[in-house]
């Protein structure tokens, strides 16, 4: 069985793990270097990015996991999850795994009260608009060499890859709809999830 893992040190991980169990993959929550032995991916949500950078360093996370990915290891950052893959990220007193070719304005869309809903079109998810949940969302300023933009919003790139490496300003995993873990699972990762993740559908 696929095996994600999902960085569990601060933020909306638990969020994640019943999106990816409901594709009928294994997920586990990641807190120390010795948890990502075994992981066919990992998923980085959103929180807070300096406390995410701050508590990588402590754990002793940040070299093993700057290492994964630029051996091309599958990983997914959501909103301060992209910050902390970003090369370059505004504002931020503690470096970033550097590790794709993106510089992100942190809070660009204003504070936790300037949250707002909107569709989006995603060619790689298909012709139905996706429902993006933008939460204190940052901003990705810049786009470097070997990194596709999947999607914008008055355009601005809100959902990147860069080979094995995706991120999303918003948040997926706060609706019912699969299709981007989906598509994670499928094309970065190279996984197929379960019959029954297949056939579930999205609000």
């Amino acid at each position: 069985m696929t095996r994600i893992g999902v960085l569990a040190l601060q933020g909306d991980s638990r969020e994640h793990i019943e999106v990816l169990r409901r594709l009928g993959v294994e997920a586990v929550e990641v807190r120390l270097p010795w948890e990502l032995e075994g992981l066919d991916g990992l998923i980085m949500p959103g929180g807070e990015s300096t406390t995410l950078l701050r508590l990588m360093l402590d754990y002793e996370l940040a070299g093993p996991l700057r290492e994964m990915a630029l051996e091309g290891f599958p990983m997914w950052g959501t909103c301060a999850g992209m910050i902390v893959m970003a090369q370059r990220a505004s504002d931020l007193s503690l470096p970033t795994l550097g590790v794709m070719n993106i510089g992100v304005r942190r809070n660009a869309f204003g504070r936790q009260v300037d949250s707002f809903e909107a569709d989006l079109a995603i060619a790689a998810l298909g012709p139905e608009p996706f429902r993006g949940i933008f939460i204190r969302a940052p901003q990705i300023e810049e786009v470097g060499a070997r990194v596709e933009v999947l999607a914008q919003r008055d355009s601005s790139p809100i959902a990147v890859r860069q080979g094995k490496l995706l991120a999303t300003i918003f948040h997926p995993e706060l609706t019912q709809d699969l299709r981007l873990h989906r598509y994670f699972l499928e094309t970065i990762v190279g996984a197929q999830p379960s019959a029954a993740g297949s056939e579930a559908g999205h609000a």
